[in-house]
């Protein structure tokens, strides 16, 4: 049922990160209660239910938090739990009722999991903004482009599922853990700014070294070195190519049919330029699927560049399993795996039904009463 079975989780319904976070708990076994307000506020992006993965796995609820027996309610389901999460701004949950205060107060167990995008304090504590602005005040955003090219936004995989999400279940287990010894709860903030500056820790010594400039598409991992880049097919399709340690690049080199003396050194930063259009025009002989043929596993550190409708079909993700199907929606599936406690396959994303409280204690007639009173869904 996965390692963290027994594990009991309130989530207040957010976007973004933190339902990615609790997805990522949810798949590992925990029962997470996912409480929405009674009135939702998003992107505006209507879609299906089946198709918000990030609420997979989990029951749901819609709760008046503007009436007090609705914020009574939730304070009485995180007296059953182990751990919160919330992501909204700073102060919101105090003024709901619900904040860090309060809820120790009804449990000192409980392990309450902030998301944020600036933090719970300093002077943007309580500005709007979105994964772009979090990796941009990082440092993140500068680094990701090419050479002469603007800043390129990398999806929201940095700021959102990266800094925030991960760091936010990293922080949860850690306090769980701790919880466990000292029969405390804690709070985590978990602000994306600071787990986004985190992710760039190698880079920053990089830096400080003088292994790396600042300037975009001139370094071996932003697309500056001929042997770490993408590079175009014959039918307009893409390989990424990888090989940096030396003999990898020779294997590379021999498969591709590359003559080692057209190329240069490997660290005359200088002539990377030419080497990459030497690379250009032999990857643009043959298409991507001939490239696979001869380059996919071997140590020419090749793979095609696959769209997310390709990916799932790939020989390597269909051995292993990497994707599954939900209600006919194709979609990753739990990470990472366990060898003896694995997780169960997850469960469709589900709307809000009031009938989820009877796996908190609550019975069908004191459940029946709240929907009278409209304080749940």
């Amino acid at each position: 049922m996965g390692p963290l079975n027994g594990y009991r989780i309130v989530e207040l319904a957010g976007i973004g990160p933190a339902p990615m976070c609790a997805m990522l708990l949810a798949d590992m076994g925990a029962t997470v209660l996912r409480v929405e307000r009674r009135e939702p506020s998003g992107l505006g992006i209507a879609t299906e239910t089946k198709y918000m993965i990030h609420n997979r796995s989990r029951h749901a609820i819609a709760v008046d938090l503007k009436d007090p027996e609705g914020v009574a309610l939730v304070l009485r389901l995180i007296g059953e739990a182990d751990a919160l999460i919330e992501g909204f701004r700073p102060g919101v949950m105090e003024r709901l009722g619900l904040g860090p205060d309060a809820c120790l107060k009804r449990n000192p167990k409980l392990v309450y999991g902030r998301m944020t995008g600036w933090g719970q304090e300093g002077p943007l504590a309580q500005a709007a903004g979105h994964d772009l602005n979090y990796i941009a005040l990082a440092g993140v955003l500068h680094a990701v482009g090419r050479k002469g090219q603007p800043p390129t936004p990398p999806l929201n995989l940095v700021g959102d599922y990266g800094g925030g999400s991960l760091y936010l279940a990293l922080g949860l287990v850690c306090g769980l853990l701790e919880a466990q010894r000292s029969g405390k709860g804690q709070v985590i903030d978990a602000a994306m700014v600071d787990g986004a500056a985190s992710l760039m820790s190698i880079f920053y010594g990089m830096a400080a070294s003088g292994a790396m400039t600042h300037e975009r598409g001139t370094n071996i991992l932003d697309s500056g070195a001929f042997f770490y880049d993408t590079y175009e097919c014959a039918d307009g399709k893409f390989i990424a190519f990888a090989p940096i340690e030396d003999k990898f690049l020779e294997e590379a080199l021999r498969l591709l049919g590359v003559d080692p003396k057209e190329m240069p050194a490997k660290m005359d930063r200088a002539r990377w330029g030419a080497a990459k259009e030497v690379l250009a025009r032999r990857f643009k002989t043959k298409t991507r699927d001939q490239w696979c043929e001869i380059l996919e596993g071997s140590d020419a550190c090749f793979a095609p560049v696959l769209t997310a409708a390709e990916a799932p079909r790939h020989p390597h993700n269909v051995a292993r399993g990497s994707f599954i199907e939900i209600e006919g929606v194709t979609q990753p599936a739990p990470a990472p795996r366990f060898s003896r406690t694995p997780a169960k396959h997850p469960t469709a994303p589900e709307r809000p039904d009031a009938g989820a409280l009877l796996d908190w204690g609550l019975g069908r007639e004191e459940i029946a009463s709240l929907q009278r009173a409209k304080i749940v869904t």
